[in-house]
């Protein structure tokens, strides 16, 4: 059990039966009337956000999270397989449980997969990859004002913004969480 005045982001808790990680948290000291503490909660199962406040002495349980890496091998249809790298187990997730995590990730990448009460909800890839530039658009020449950017499109198919000097065939590493361009790799 947590109790309401000890939240902190990233915390994950346990309310009418889903599981929430709170987004957002802040104590309000009224000048009249008790204290409260005002939260930002996200659902991690259906991704759906809520705004919740309670008594800072409210106790609620705390939600465990189980995380394990794994290796991703394939899709078929909706269906994306994953590997436990000690077991050898195959774990097949459905499109919406993978949905996050598609722009970024590729075959034979390590992933993170939550689980909670052994069932799986999510998949996370690192915070940066490394990714092939399959399409880009040409830089026009004289066009070099700073920061002027150009689409690219990366072998799993995600499309972003780059600078003119990338081009077809170069790796560029990509920040997941924002889904930007991140450097060039040699």
């Amino acid at each position: 059990m947590i109790a309401a005045g000890d939240f902190r982001k990233g915390v994950t808790i346990e309310l009418e039966g889903n599981i929430y990680t709170i987004v957002d948290f802040q104590h309000v000291k009224p000048g009249k009337g008790a204290a409260f503490v005002r939260t930002k909660i996200k659902n991690i199962v259906t991704g759906a956000a809520l705004e919740r406040t309670f008594n800072p002495t409210d106790k609620v349980p705390r939600a465990n999270i189980e995380t394990k890496r794994m290796q991703y091998l394939y899709n078929e249809d909706d269906l994306f397989y994953f590997m436990d790298n000690e077991t050898y187990e195959q774990l097949p997730l459905n499109k919406t449980q993978v949905e996050e995590a598609l722009p970024f990730m590729k075959e034979n990448d390590t992933v993170t997969i939550k689980f909670f009460k052994g069932q799986a909800f999510s998949v996370e890839t690192d915070n940066f990859v490394e990714l092939l530039v399959i399409e880009c658009d040409p830089a026009v020449r004289g066009d070099t004002a700073t920061n002027v950017m150009k689409l690219a499109k990366v072998e799993t198919g995600y499309t972003l913004n780059v600078p003119l000097f990338v081009e077809k065939g170069d790796i560029i590493r990509i920040d997941t969480r924002s889904g930007e361009y991140m450097e060039r790799i040699k």
